[in-house]
């Protein structure tokens, strides 16, 4: 037996168990007829366990049983059935309520969880969920306080009983329409079921694209203090430090601090190195005491060629100089403080020797890591000077090598050539040698046949005086036969001649004539005139 309840989150299927809980069956389908449940609102939430509704109040402390309506308040609420047993095993359950002391009433609620075994003792399952899972999962993601209600409400709008096998109960009037909800059932303090939350609403294109990369950032940022990658989500990397990648290997600190000194005054600059080689990582963070400098040099500073590299410049995203002290105690600058425009000493005057000595000057640089580095093949006079003597060493270096990788490619293919020649003179050899064995073989073959040849005619003229008799004699043979056949047929055609002549005289006399005129005619020819003679 189902039941269809209309929701404003979607409709939910409902198949009643009948045959196990017909009393809690009957309560609910007659409290459907009756269209009790009707702008109840799911007055408790609670993501993957439960959603409860069924409370007229939304309170969560009324509602009455069909039973109530029917006999009055001493009829109010229900004993539970128990036997058999039946388990909250699956999401999508249908359970009645015990108000205590194992009775029920009208309140109901729908499980969002797997084996909520601890409810079986307590609540009376009737009922499971068979479509509409959607639904049920947009009522558990819904939004609620620390109360577990939902911000906006969440409302049965109908009930639809679709089949319905227990005869109403003696005195039960079914209403024709739907009753008009109350205005305290209406009046909940909360957003309103069908009203539309536009946080978009009044607010102009770029406000609106402000606000929502606002939201992302904030979401990243989050992320980012959950994996531990950041201190705090209001953690914001200092203002006042440029981050410069691509640079040449060859360019020092000093180099980009005599360079960036012009857009205003340095605090730090250090290029990051390989802690074992020491050799650059081309990237660095240049340090200005305030953030106009450093936003000056960004502006003036990207795509600019330093020692015949294009550099990139942009504003730094580390947050590594920030100390995080603890959950509610917010985060410290390591070795110095943010930026304020309204005080001079933006560098801490009384740093701990401990933060000193972790810090290191570029000009004491060389001198501590000189014994690690990497001896250079140069050695510069002067700045500019050694860079231009570097930079020439190095393209006649690259000449030479790109002349050596030339001629070593112009002799791989020398030598190709002449592998492929050489095999190429190879196989004609061999072709030439095959034909030269084929000939000779055709050669001796026909002189064996005109040997053979040769032998054959002499004993055929050996031969030949038998052969020319017996050929006489088959012509002489052959020649008698065909002037019998011929004589034959000749009476054959006399005889035929004869008997039609018999049948038609003057067919016969026709035929007579011809036959006169064709003996006139041979014997006129030239040849039967040479026979005469």
């Amino acid at each position: 037996m189902s039941v269809i309840l209309e929701t404003t989150k979607g409709d939910l299927t409902v198949d009643l168990f009948i045959k196990e809980r017909p009393k809690t069956c009957l309560n609910f389908l007659k409290l459907c007829k009756m269209k009790r449940y009707n702008f109840n609102r799911f007055h408790h939430v609670e993501r993957n366990f439960l959603c409860q509704t069924g409370d007229p109040t939304g309170t969560g402390r009324g509602g009455e049983s069909i039973f109530g309506l029917l006999y009055g308040q001493q009829a109010k609420y229900y004993e539970a059935e128990q036997v058999p047993v039946l388990k909250h095993t699956k999401p999508g359950l249908l359970s009645m309520v015990n108000v205590g002391d194992n009775m029920l009433g009208s309140q109901f609620f729908i499980t969002l969880g797997d084996n909520l075994d601890f409810l079986d003792k307590e609540h009376c399952v009737f009922g499971e969920v068979v479509e509409g899972h959607d639904a049920l999962l947009n009522i558990n993601e819904a939004i609620c306080d620390e109360n577990h209600i939902p911000y906006q409400d969440i409302r049965i709008t109908h009930t639809v009983i679709l089949d319905d096998p227990f005869p109403d109960p003696p005195g039960l009037e079914i209403p024709i329409h739907s009753p008009e909800p109350t205005k305290e059932m209406l009046d909940s303090g909360r957003i309103a079921a069908d009203e539309d939350i536009n946080d978009m609403e009044g607010k102009t294109a770029e406000e609106i694209e402000e606000l929502i990369a606002e939201k992302e950032a904030k979401a990243r940022a989050t992320i980012l203090e959950m994996v531990g990658d950041l201190p705090s989500v209001d953690a914001a990397p200092p203002e006042n430090v440029l981050f410069v990648c691509k640079l040449n290997p060859v360019t020092t600190d000093d180099d980009l601090m005599i360079i960036f000194s012009r857009f205003g005054k340095i605090v730090n600059c250090e290029i990051i190195r390989d802690r074992q080689t020491m050799n650059s990582l081309q990237y660095a963070f240049i340090e200005f005491d305030n953030p106009k400098s450093c936003e000056d040099a960004y502006f003036k500073m990207d795509n600019v060629l330093i020692d015949d590299r294009r550099i990139h410049v942009d504003f730094s995203q580390s947050v590594s100089r920030l100390q995080w002290k603890g959950k509610g105690r917010g985060v410290e600058f390591v070795g110095g403080k943010a930026f304020d425009p309204n005080k001079e000493d933006y560098k801490m005057k009384d740093q701990p020797k401990r933060e000193q000595s972790k810090r290191i000057s570029s000009d004491d640089h060389p001198k501590r890591y000189a014994p690690q580095q990497r001896q250079r093949d140069f050695q510069p006079r002067d700045q500019y000077r050694g860079g231009r003597e570097h930079r020439e060493g190095r393209d006649g270096r690259d000449r030479r090598e790109h002349r050596e990788d030339r001629d070593g490619r112009d002799r791989r293919e020398h030598r190709e050539d002449r592998d492929r020649r050489d095999h190429r003179e190879d196989r004609d050899r061999r072709e030439h040698r095959e034909d030269r064995d084929r000939r000779e073989h055709r050669e001796d073959r026909d002189r064996r046949e005109h040997r053979t040849d040769r032998s054959d005619i002499d004993n055929r003229g050996r031969r030949g005086g038998e052969r020319d008799h017996r050929e006489d004699r088959y012509n002489r043979d052959h020649r008698e036969e065909r002037h019998n056949r011929d004589h034959r047929h000749q009476s054959d055609r006399r005889e035929r001649d004869h008997k039609e002549r018999r049948r038609s005289p003057e067919r016969s006399h026709k035929q007579e004539d011809v036959s006169a005129q064709k003996r006139i005619r041979r014997s006129s020819s030239p040849k039967n005139s040479h026979r005469t003679k």
